[in-house]
């Protein structure tokens, strides 16, 4: 779908929808800047206005003021996208939903938190947490990213494995459509076989389709016993088996299970503060992996026994337990921390891809081969969540390079990274969405067919093309 080129709007419009959040709504000058960068510097982008509206109300009018008088509209969650679908180019307002920050219902009996999209993650785990229970969506951006950006991308994270990703934890939601009117869909069923799942449309759709203003999420038991581990091991195809025996020793108990090559520890602890290396000696591959248990007592002997026929069969060369939760912390700050430290490098090429599990070594070896005859010498920080298939394939030039030095060969690599990808049936975007980034590569590698069915959807509830133009479609 082509992007609609529209004209600036007046000021005579720009002062109506200032007029319809307030003055604590409308951020100018110097505040607008945190709004228009993404925290890699790729995309810099330009707004006519920028509004952030207090209310479900507010955004609806809003919204129906953009549709009658044809002006595009970027939403925007907290600002942690990767691929640019939440910067404006330069003729649509900027809406913002960090003034939308409520917990507006927690429902223990029935595992359930209602929430505003303005809330952060880390706010909504912090008031599941008081109640009681678990809010199990963990990404290294969890103190800044908003829910109704999670829901808009469909965010994994570390949990994906024993929890699902975003998609899996939502039950209902609240949304403002293009035309400007409130779809109250926050239904708290687990059952509701009344037609279309119109919920899933939001999910992942990046802003095209709506706005999400408020959610429904599933809540669970807090563990009573969680146990962490690191690991070393020689080769990624021993972490895909090492991945298979800890899910069957533990009976299910697996909840995150990371791969990270020996690269990524090298750049966190060149590029990160007070961070240590995990194990004695240096292994090519690490596994990080935690598990939990509703019992108080009995999974730490199962994971050493885990370990124990792990290290006999030769798919671990060592590997510690986390003795307390500061030492654990100190295990997920090396994985959190990553991206930042990559960042450190340069851009390089990045890439958020999945296949199956059990495809994760095989597609490794041959993108790697792919990349290598394109740049010899380039190297590979890759990491993931192995458990889902999801592996963030993070390439940068020779040690002593310039940061820059992929630039001139960058497309070439995403193509070919791309093409080993639809070798193996896989996605070129596992987690992080499509944006302005990968729309281009989206639109060759979808089908004919799906492409379309995506188009008329987006024609059917944005006839006029104002959500979120230049993204995804």
């Amino acid at each position: 779908m082509s992007t609609k080129k529209r004209p600036v709007p007046s000021s005579d419009k720009l002062d109506a929808i200032r007029a319809l959040v307030g003055d604590k709504g409308v951020f100018e000058g110097a505040d607008a800047a945190a709004f228009l960068s993404e925290w890699r510097g790729r995309w810099p982008g330009e707004a006519s206005l920028i509004v952030a509206p207090a209310s479900t109300e507010e955004v609806a009018a809003v919204v129906k003021y953009c549709n009658e008088n044809d002006i595009a509209i970027t939403p925007q969650g907290g600002n942690t996208g990767l691929v640019g679908g939440q910067i404006p180019f330069g003729d649509e307002i900027l809406l913002s939903l960090k003034r939308m920050r409520k917990i507006r219902a927690i429902e223990p009996l029935n595992n359930t938190m209602t929430v505003d999209a303005g809330v952060t993650l880390a706010e909504a785990q912090e008031a599941a947490k008081q109640a009681g229970r678990l809010f199990p969506l963990s990404i290294g951006s969890e103190g800044t990213c908003q829910i109704g950006g999670v829901i808009s991308t469909n965010a994994g994270g570390v949990n994906v494995l024993r929890y699902g990703n975003t998609r899996d934890l939502v039950l209902g939601l609240e949304a403002v459509t293009p035309s400007g009117d409130i779809w109250r869909g926050l239904k708290r069923l687990r059952k509701d076989n009344t037609g279309y799942d119109l919920k899933q449309l939001l999910i992942g759709g990046e802003g095209t389709l709506g706005i999400v203003t408020g959610a429904v999420l599933k809540l669970f038991p807090v563990p009573a016993e969680k146990i962490t581990i690191c690991a070393g091991l020689k080769s990624a195809e021993d972490a895909v088996r090492l991945l298979s025996l800890a899910q069957g020793a533990t009976g299910g108990m697996t909840s995150s299970f990371e791969l990270m090559a020996r690269l990524c520890i090298d750049l966190v602890l060149k590029h990160i503060p007070q961070t240590r290396d995990p194990l004695s000696e240096q292994y090519p591959w690490y596994v990080l992996a935690e598990f939990s248990s509703g019992q108080k007592s009995g999974l730490r002997e199962t994971v050493e026994t885990m370990l124990g026929d792990a290290l006999e069969q030769g798919l671990i060369a060592d590997a510690v337990i986390a003795e307390n939760e500061t030492h654990a912390h100190d295990f997920w700050r090396i994985r959190h921390s990553i991206s930042e430290a990559i960042n450190g490098e340069g851009l390089g090429a990045r890439h958020d891809v999945s296949v199956a599990t059990s495809d994760i070594p095989a597609f490794l070896e041959k993108a790697d081969a792919a990349v290598l005859n394109l740049s010899p010498g380039a190297r590979f920080a890759s990491f993931g969540h192995i458990g889902d298939g999801n592996v963030h394939y993070d390439i940068l030039g020779p040690e002593g390079s310039s940061a820059d030095v992929l630039e001139p060969v960058r497309p070439q690599i995403e193509s070919a990274v791309y093409d080993v990808i639809g070798a193996f049936s896989g996605s070129i975007s596992a987690e992080h969405g499509v944006g302005r980034h990968r729309r281009d590569t989206l639109a060759k590698r979808k089908s004919a067919v799906e492409l379309e069915m995506m188009r008329a959807i987006k024609r059917a509830l944005d006839p006029k093309g104002i959500m979120n133009p230049g993204k995804m479609l």
